[in-house]
């Protein structure tokens, strides 16, 4: 995150303004654009849940635990939430 002085790019008038609700301390302007959910702006949300798809139909055809958390290098445990969650 980077820091602007708000007296550099404020006009003078909401700079006073400002200046009433928080004098000298950090202020936090969040982006305008609405938020997106994780792993929507880089595609990692597909990746995973195409993923956990195939670990559930495999798991449905017969492949035990053990054999889709060594092929997926997984824990056991993560491997049965995905399938039981």
């Amino acid at each position: 995150m980077k820091y602007v002085n708000a007296a550099e790019i404020l006009p003078e008038r909401l700079l006073r303004e400002l200046q009433t609700y928080i004098d000298g301390s950090v202020l936090y302007i969040p982006m305008s654009s609405s938020k997106k959910e994780w792993g929507a702006r880089s595609g990692s949300r597909i990746f995973y849940e195409e993923r956990n798809k195939e670990i559930k139909r495999r798991y449905k055809e017969g492949s035990s635990v053990d054999m889709l958390a060594r092929q997926y290098s997984l824990a056991h445990s993560t491997i049965k939430k995905i399938i039981y969650g």
